[in-house]
């Protein structure tokens, strides 16, 4: 459900939006900001694959070292759609072509869904970083009133498809964590509720990926 990471004491922690295929403009990002991949640590909030024309490469990137991404509803709409026995009901098939997974009609459809299964092993429903002695939760969608409840199994649909903080507009803290970073619902721009950053400025829709130094987090 979790994983923990200690003090990055070599370099910088960032945090990226939900990233939808567009592998360009990640890397656009990092040149940005002198992203190096042998001491910085690159947090990402969710929904690597669908709509982007390089969702495929995405699908790659919980395999890299300087990577620690969670998992989103786009993951799991392919995972349902790929994964799962669906007992001959193709419902969540059709539901994750009509929300971007076209894309891997395209592929081989074995490798893909091989690629997939290992990479959700590399993704967690929820990370949780020391920065400077505080630390900062990330899920997909959205935390748990308490964060130490984020590894409830009830919960992972909340993780990764929950909007209710962000359309009420609550600002109430989560309690038991300094800060908690989330993609999932599309901003205008970087919005702070409470202790609850959100960060997907919708890479795929306006071209602009969002990519947040930790401590930006906690200022």
């Amino acid at each position: 459900m979790i994983q923990r990471h200690g003090q990055n004491h070599q370099g910088r922690d960032f945090f990226v939006g939900d990233i939808h295929g567009q592998l360009d403009l990640l890397d656009a990002e990092m040149r940005r900001v002198g992203f190096d991949k042998a001491v910085d640590r690159l947090f990402s909030v969710g929904d690597l694959i669908d709509r982007g024309a390089r969702s495929f490469d995405c699908l790659s990137l919980p395999f890299e070292p300087w990577f620690f991404g969670v998992r989103g509803n786009h993951e799991m709409l392919a995972h349902d759609a790929m994964l799962r026995d669906n007992d001959g009901d193709w419902m969540p098939h059709e539901l994750w072509m009509i929300n971007g997974g076209t894309w891997a009609m395209g592929e081989n459809a074995h490798e893909v869904k091989a690629i997939l299964e290992a990479a959700l092993d590399h993704l967690p429903y929820a990370r949780e970083v020391k920065v400077d002695g505080k630390r900062i939760g990330m899920v997909h969608a959205e935390p748990p009133a308490d964060w130490s409840e984020v590894t409830r199994p009830s919960l992972q649909q909340q993780l990764i498809w929950g909007r209710t903080r962000i359309k009420q507009q609550d600002k109430t803290p989560v309690a038991g964590v300094d800060a908690v970073v989330v993609g999932h619902t599309i901003v205008g721009a970087p919005t702070q509720l409470g202790n609850v950053h959100y960060i997907d400025t919708g890479a795929f829709h306006t071209g602009r990926l969002t990519l947040i130094e930790s401590r930006e987090v906690l200022a």
